[in-house]
C-alpha cells in the first residue's frame, strides 16, 4: 500500500512540474485571418490562438488582449487550419516507377543506411508540406526501421510530423513481394509471413513488443479482371490468423489496419474485427453495413489508382481501370453511408516530390465536401488514433500543431498544395509568406 502512494505523489509530482513548464514557457500569439479549427462545419474570420510551449492555450476573438511580451505572428490574411494528418504513408519506400525496377530495387537495390536516408527525407517532405502526423503503415523491408526514425524525430536529431508507425506488417506465404524469381532461391520480403494462428500471434508479439503503434496486415494480395470483366483480388490471411492479430495487438490497446482490395480477403478482414480497411476498392452493400455496425474506419487512398495506368489492352491495364472505376463507387457509397473516412494517400508508393495534398483533389472531385476532406486529414484522424482533441483541431489543450495557406480551400483545395506557414509542437517550422 505504501508503495502505491509513493508511486502516486511521484506521478503527482512529475504532472506538476510538467504543468510548470508549460505555464512558464514564452507566449505566442498567432492572428488567423480565417480559422478552420478541424471540428466545426464553419470557418471563424479574426481569431487569435495563444500558444505557450507545446501546447495551445487558448483560441479568442481577435480583440482579445495580447500580452507585451508575447510573440506574435502575423498570418491575418492566410487560412489556417490545424496540422493535417495521413493516414497512410511509406516513409521507407522512395516510389514504384515500374521504368526504374519497380517496388523491387527499394528492397533489392538500396542498402539500409541509403533507405534511412530517404526516410529522414521523407519526414521533413511531409512536415514541410503542412502534414504533422502520418500513420505509416510499414517499412516495406526495412525492419524496425520505423521505429527508430520515429526516435530521432522526438529526440530532435531530424526534423519530421509525429508518427504511429507499423513496423514490418503481417501476410501469409505467397501472399508479398518480392515475386517471380527462381523458386531455389530464398529473396527477401516486404512484409513478415506467417502460417496459422500461432505464428500470427507470434508476429503480432514481435512487432508489438519492438515498438509498432498500429499492426498493419495484407489481406489481399495481387488483383486482375476475370473473363466477366470483374475485379479479383487474391485472399490472403484466414478469419483465424487475423483474429489472433487482432486479439493480441487489442490486448495491448493497439489497432489493427488491414490492406484489403475487395471479395474474399476484405470480407475476411471485416469478419476479423480489424479496426480500419486500407484501400477497399469494391466493398459490397452488405460489407459498408458491416462496416457501420463495426466502427470500422475506411481509409480509401484514391490518388495511387488513377496514376501510372499501364496500356488499356493488357491485363494490367484492364486491371489498372477496374480498380478505378470501383474505387469511385465504394467511395461514393462509403460517403452516402457516413461511413468513418480518414485522409490517406499511400505516398512511398508514389514519390515523395509529389504533392501530397493530391488527394483532397480526388476526394473532392468524386464528392466530398472540401470541408469533410478537411476533417478527414484533422480531427476524424485524430479520433482513429486515439488522439482526440490532442490533434487535428486548434482548440485549447491540443498540442500547437498550425499550418496555414495564403487561399480559400474551402474554394478550392487545391491551396492545400501551398502550405506557406508550419508549426509542430508549438515551433515554427516554416514561415513563407511568398508561397
Amino acid at each position: 500500500m505504501k508503495k502505491h502512494v509513493l508511486a502516486m505523489l511521484a506521478a503527482m509530482i512529475c504532472l506538476a512540474g510538467a504543468v510548470r513548464g508549460q505555464s512558464g514557457a514564452p507566449l505566442t500569439v498567432i492572428r488567423a485571418g480565417t480559422l478552420i479549427d478541424g471540428v466545426s462545419n464553419a470557418p471563424r474570420s479574426n481569431q487569435l490562438i495563444f500558444v505557450r510551449g507545446e501546447r495551445i492555450e487558448k483560441v479568442a476573438d481577435g480583440g482579445a488582449a495580447i500580452p507585451a511580451d508575447a510573440k506574435v505572428i502575423d498570418l491575418s490574411k492566410a487560412t489556417v487550419l490545424p496540422g493535417l494528418i495521413d493516414s497512410h504513408t511509406h516513409i521507407f519506400l522512395w516510389g514504384e516507377d515500374p521504368k526504374k525496377g519497380g517496388y523491387d530495387v527499394n528492397i533489392l537495390k538500396a542498402g539500409i543506411a541509403l533507405r534511412a536516408a530517404r526516410a529522414t527525407y521523407a519526414a521533413r517532405r511531409a512536415l514541410e508540406q503542412g502534414f504533422t502526423t502520418l500513420r505509416d503503415v510499414e517499412t516495406e523491408g526495412a525492419g524496425y526501421g520505423d521505429v527508430e526514425i520515429k526516435q530521432a524525430i522526438e529526440e530532435g536529431t531530424i526534423p519530421g510530423p509525429r508518427l504511429f508507425v507499423s513496423t514490418r506488417a503481417i501476410s501469409s506465404t505467397g501472399g508479398y513481394n518480392l515475386e517471380d524469381y527462381a523458386p531455389e532461391l530464398d529473396m527477401p520480403t516486404g512484409a513478415q509471413l506467417i502460417d496459422g494462428p500461432v505464428e500470427a500471434r507470434k508476429a503480432a508479439r514481435q512487432q508489438l513488443s519492438h515498438g509498432a503503434d498500429w499492426i498493419k496486415v495484407y489481406m489481399t494480395h495481387r488483383s486482375w479482371v476475370d473473363k466477366q470483366g470483374n475485379l479479383v483480388s487474391q485472399p490472403t490471411l484466414t478469419v483465424d490468423e487475423l483474429r489472433a492479430i487482432v486479439d493480441e495487438a487489442h490486448g495491448w490497446q493497439k489497432k489493427v489496419a488491414c490492406h484489403a482490395y475487395n471479395g474474399i480477403g476484405l470480407q475476411r478482414a471485416l469478419d476479423g474485427a480489424c479496426d480500419s480497411i486500407e484501400h477497399g476498392l469494391e466493398i459490397t452493400d452488405a460489407q459498408i453495413a458491416q462496416m457501420q455496425r463495426q466502427g470500422t474506419w475506411y481509409c480509401p487512398t484514391l490518388w495511387p489508382y488513377y496514376t501510372d495506368w499501364a496500356n488499356e489492352n493488357t491485363p494490367a491495364g484492364k486491371r489498372d481501370r477496374a480498380r478505378a472505376k470501383t474505387h469511385e463507387t465504394s467511395f461514393r457509397k462509403a460517403m452516402a453511408a457516413h461511413l468513418k473516412i480518414v485522409f490517406g494517400t499511400d505516398i512511398g508508393g508514389i514519390p515523395w516530390q509529389e504533392p501530397m495534398a493530391e488527394e483532397f483533389t480526388y476526394m473532392t472531385k468524386l464528392g466530398m465536401p472540401p470541408m469533410d476532406a478537411i476533417q478527414a486529414a484533422t480531427s476524424r484522424a485524430a479520433e482513429m488514433l486515439d488522439m482526440r482533441g490532442e490533434i487535428g483541431v486548434l482548440a485549447p489543450g491540443a498540442f500547437a500543431d498550425v499550418v496555414a495557406v495564403n487561399g480559400d480551400p474551402l474554394k478550392s483545395v487545391e491551396e492545400l498544395k501551398k502550405v506557406r506557414f508550419v508549426m509542430h509542437n508549438g515551433d515554427v517550422f516554416k514561415n513563407d509568406p511568398a508561397q
